[in-house]
Formats: structure tokens, C-alpha cells, sequence
């Protein structure tokens, strides 16, 4: 029943493994972009940052299901808790290392938010290529 259940796991994952790491929509964002542009270029960088954020955990959760197994075959219980410190401090890093780029473009939160959430999508993007390197 287990081994079931894990395999239905493991062919729901490769299903949803095998999306693209970009996001499907593509943000354009005029030179002389009136708050109405800005506005939804923001928009649309929350989508694929939702998008990626998705592809991200996804990728967590397989990593996770494969740790598991290794530790039940091998007994070798360290690789799950570094694995789980190392996806949080990610998330750190994600933030620190837009913030400061953020606090850069202030007074100005328009253009602000949108360095910030550039900076997310290529840190998800390259965390998301180093996930899917085999273990």
C-alpha cells in the first residue's frame, strides 16, 4: 500500500516536474510606463513569481520524497534536516538579497517593487536549476 501510494506520488511529480522553469506569461513594461502599466507589469511579475514559487516547491517536495526513502533504505539520518535548513536558508537569502536592492530604488516604490520582484524571479529561477540536478 505504501509503495503504492509513493509511486502515485513519484508520477504525480514527474508530471508536474516536466513544466517549464519560466513562467508562461511574458511581462512587458514600456519605457514611459504610466501607473496603469506599472501596475500591471507588477501584476503580471506576481503571477510568475506565483508560478515559479509552485515549480519551487514542487521540486522541495520530490527532493523531500527522495530523501525519505534514502534515509528508510540506508538508516543515513542527516541528509533530510541539512536538506530542510538549506531550503530555509534560501528563503533568507531570497530576501536579504532583493531587499537591499528594494531599499536602493526608494522613494520611488513603484520602481522598487518591480527590482524586487525582478531579483525574485531570477533567484527562483536559479534555485529552481539547482533542484533539479540529481541527487
Amino acid at each position: 500500500m505504501i509503495k503504492n501510494k509513493r509511486l502515485s506520488i513519484s508520477c504525480t511529480l514527474l508530471i508536474l516536474l516536466s513544466a517549464p522553469i519560466q513562467a508562461d506569461e511574458q511581462c512587458n513594461l514600456p519605457a514611459q510606463a504610466t501607473p496603469d502599466e506599472a501596475k500591471s507589469y507588477l501584476q503580471c511579475l506576481d503571477k510568475q513569481i506565483e508560478s515559479l514559487t509552485r515549480i519551487q516547491q514542487t521540486w522541495v517536495n520530490k527532493i523531500t520524497l527522495d530523501l525519505n526513502k534514502i534515509e528508510e533504505e540506508t538508516g543515513n539520518t542527516q541528509l533530510l534536516p541539512i536538506f530542510k535548513r538549506s531550503i530555509t536558508s534560501q528563503n533568507k537569502y531570497l530576501d536579504d538579497s532583493c531587499k537591499w536592492r528594494y531599499l536602493q530604488k526608494i522613494p520611488n516604490g513603484t520602481q522598487a517593487a518591480i527590482v524586487y520582484k525582478r531579483c525574485e524571479l531570477r533567484i527562483l529561477e536559479q534555485h529552481i536549476a539547482v533542484l533539479k540536478q540529481p541527487i
